[in-house]
């Protein structure tokens, strides 16, 4: 570590006082400013070897902000980036929102035509991407009609950069914006500040639309219940690209706090050294990651002291890994979540009541309501399955120029005028109010005339001991109408088989949920955040 590094981390062990700041947050970007302006030699970001202070990121980002507006980047404007977990990642973001324009993060995992697509869906003015992505971004960008300026980042061949409409190199456009004062302020807290795409997994992606006080809400709610503190360590291995992993900058940067990067959790013994070495103290995940610390032999040798809080979203965890998670961090609260990203979240499972509800993901998240309703609108009682309806200020705007699918997710409210989200999920509550998620309403399996809901059957799979994953699909049968198929991954060093598996399926679940074919596999296809992808299953 360098003189000056080590220095920055000696002045961000003080605790400066975060709530004497006179400033009103009113735009997300408000979060990097008044942290710039109370703690500005403490350390914000760590990526690699780099150890970024609050002061360097909002100069980087002015200055960066600047050359967009120089280049015609306007008011409402979107603005790409198309780039891994990164310092220039997170400048970027920043930049384009002090730029009064509108960000979308793309998963660069993203191909060629699916790049295109989005480009064309959201007509950007600008685009940020990494040189090691040209070979991905470079045709899709020359065709894009709407792109004012393209920043690459990296070192470049200079060829290729030359073919981009007006590109320009990263260093250079920090280096020609004015990094002493972000442009003009013209936005207001329903503008929107980002779009965030789903996968298209049943059709094209779908731009969800954020404004402002969208997700300004969202911080609020869950920072709240999280106790997120200035003195936080939050690590960070989910894409950026994706609500859950955008959050935990935004989270960090509202409270001053400190957030260590990373691209992925593909090494995980190099990733628990970073946790200790940083000191962190927040540990969002999701089951994929705490399925592979389960099959970790050597996590007792580590000290997890430090780590407050460990997060779980995009489905409920198995008992077997809530019990793992308060073995290995035992000092810890562990917070089951559920969400989708057209309101960010909508609830969360209060620490002290795990061992009691385990399989719940809980209550309504600060200033948030919920209910369940059946097929024709009405409100359902305790423990009847219907579908979730969210209300609260972090539901979307819409999806970007899609009226007709932002109609069938956005209807009317109990309330005049307003609108409230209806989510396509199977849920239900119990007598305490608290949630139980049943499945997607696209996915529940017809079979025997009943419905069975995957992750129902799922869940008695992955409480199997020996059992890593789980995926269940219906699939097509002559007498049955559908049958319920189950792929099971084992973890390694299992021995079983699956008529055994299924007989456990017999002591756990009704006689039409059990899997009549079980197929064990040695993976699962994923979604870029790491969730199991079923349209790759047959």
């Amino acid at each position: 570590m360098s003189h000056s590094e080590q220095m920055s981390t000696v002045r961000a062990s003080k605790k400066p006082d975060m709530s004497k700041s006179t400033t009103q947050v009113q735009l997300l970007h408000d979060y990097l400013h008044i942290s710039a302006q109370m703690a500005p030699e403490k350390v914000a970001l760590v990526y690699k070897k780099h150890r970024v202070t609050y002061a360097e990121l909002n100069a980087r980002s002015n200055a960066l902000a600047n050359t967009l507006v120089a280049s015609g980047v306007q008011r409402g404007d979107r603005v790409v980036i198309f780039s891994d977990n990164s310092v220039e990642t997170v400048v970027a973001f920043w930049a384009t929102l002090k730029a009064n324009a509108v960000a979308s993060i793309v998963n660069p995992l993203t191909k060629a035509d699916k790049l295109s697509y989005l480009l064309n869906d959201c007509r950007p003015s600008a685009l940020i991407a990494d040189q090691h992505l040209c070979e991905v971004f470079a045709i899709p960008a020359k065709d894009c009609p709407y792109l004012k300026l393209v920043i690459v980042s990296g070192d470049i061949i200079s060829e290729r950069l030359s073919t981009l409409p007006n590109s320009q190199r990263w260093d250079s456009a920090i280096a020609t914006g004015d990094p002493n004062r972000a442009p003009k302020r013209q936005c207001i807290d329903i503008d929107l500040a980002a779009i965030i795409y789903t996968s298209g997994s049943t059709g094209d992606p779908k731009g969800v639309m954020l404004s402002h006080r969208n997700m300004l809400t969202a911080c609020t709610s869950i920072s709240s219940y999280l106790k997120v503190q200035h003195d936080e360590v939050i690590l960070c291995v989910l894409p950026m690209a994706f609500d859950y992993g955008l959050y935990q900058m935004l989270m960090a940067f509202e409270h001053g706090a400190r957030l260590v990067l990373e691209r992925s959790f593909a090494f995980p013994a190099q990733i628990l050294n970073l946790m200790i070495a940083e000191g962190v103290t927040g540990f969002p995940g999701v089951p994929t990651i705490f399925a592979i610390l389960a099959e970790l032999k050597s996590l007792k040798g580590y000290d997890f002291s430090r780590i407050r809080y460990v997060t779980n979203t995009a489905a409920n965890l198995p008992v077997k890994h809530i019990l793992m998670l308060k073995d290995i961090f035992p000092r810890s609260r562990i917070y089951s979540m559920y969400g989708l990203t057209e309101c960010k979240r909508c609830t969360y499972l209060p620490p002290e009541d795990i061992d009691r509800k385990p399989s719940s993901v809980g209550i309504a998240i600060p200033n948030t309501e919920l209910w369940v309703i059946d097929e024709s609108g009405a409100k359902v009682g305790p423990n009847v399955v219907g579908q979730l309806v969210i209300r609260g200020a972090t539901v979307m705007q819409g999806y970007w120029e899609k009226p007709e699918a932002t109609a069938r997710k956005l209807k009317p409210g109990p309330l005049p005028g307003e609108r409230v989200l209806h989510t396509g999920d199977y849920c239900k509550l119990d007598e305490e109010g608290y949630l139980y998620f049943v499945g997607r309403m696209d996915d529940v399996i017809k079979s025997r005339g009943e419905k069975v809901a995957p992750k129902e059957v799922e869940n008695a799979l992955m409480n199997i001991p020996g059992v890593r994953e789980a995926a269940v699909i219906g699939v097509a049968d002559e007498v049955l109408g559908q049958a319920v198929k189950a792929f099971v991954v084992l973890e390694a060093g299992t021995a079983m088989t699956e008529k055994q598996l299924q007989k456990v399926c017999q002591s756990r679940l009704e006689n039409f949920m059990v899997p009549k074919i079980i197929a064990l596999v040695p993976d699962l296809p994923k979604t870029d955040t790491g969730k199991i992808k079923k349209t790759g299953l047959s």
